[in-house]
Parts: C-alpha cells; structure tokens; sequence
C-alpha cells in the first residue's frame, strides 16, 4: 500500500471512498444499500465509529469517520472484509439477481 493511502494519526476523522469491485451498480437496490446502512449502524454502536457524514452512490461509498479507540485503520480492515462477504452471499442468495449470474458464466 502506498504512504498517500495510509491512515497516518488513527486518532482523527479521515475521508473515506469504498469501490465495488469493477464499479458494478451494486447499490442501485435498496437491500444492498440497507445493508450498508444496518452495518455502519452496528459499527456505530458497537464498535466506537463516529459516522460525521455518508453518501451512498451506485458503486461506492464515502465516509467521514472517526474511531473512538483510535483504531480506525483496524476498522477499515475489518468493515471491507465482513461487507464484501456478506454482500457477495446476498446477492448470490438474490434470486432477482439470477438473469445477471447466468450471463456471468
């Protein structure tokens, strides 16, 4: 990872932009975008996140967050791996979904 990309003082807010794999339209359906929302939620009570600010666009996120236990980079790392996972599971599990996986193969 290059020094333009690292989290340098864990202790402030920081600008953050997550991408879909590819720039799919994934958050153009609202369950994919709820479930954004429920996770940062769940960050926010459980985890110390302090949400200042978000927009949801159709293939990516931006945040405005700080980590109560200055640990932001720890966060980062752990919000994209559970994201990512739950995200491909639903839309697999998306029989609305299934016309788009057939065209995949």
């Amino acid at each position: 990872m290059g020094k333009a990309y690292r989290i340098r003082d864990q202790e402030l807010p920081y600008f953050l932009i997550f991408q879909v794999v590819g720039w799919a339209d994934v958050f153009t359906r609202k369950v994919y975008r709820d479930f954004i929302l429920e996770n940062l939620s769940y960050c926010r009570l459980e985890k110390g996140l302090y949400l200042f600010g978000y927009v949801i666009m159709s293939n990516h996120i931006h945040l405005v967050v700080q980590q109560k236990d200055g640990k932001l980079s720890d966060w980062v790392r752990d919000f994209k791996k559970f994201t990512s996972r739950k995200l491909l599971k639903l839309i697999l599990e998306n029989p609305q979904e299934m016309p788009q996986r057939i065209n995949l193969i």
